[in-house]
């Protein structure tokens, strides 16, 4: 009860990263998607909030 209390109150989020994924650094796991997703921004761009500076 008191790790959940704990952990409500923290502003950024407790993650344990599996190291058993590491064997999919160097993979590309959906082509068809990253092409498509590739094609997409080439055409389109990133959206504002990302590509204007923010101060």
């Amino acid at each position: 009860m008191k790790v959940t209390d704990e952990l409500k109150k923290r502003k950024t989020p407790i993650v344990r990263v599996d190291k058993s994924l590491d064997k999919f650094d160097d993979k590309v796991l959906f082509p068809e998607k990253l092409e498509k997703a590739n094609e997409m921004l080439k055409k389109i761009g990133l959206p504002k909030q990302w590509t204007t500076k923010q101060v």
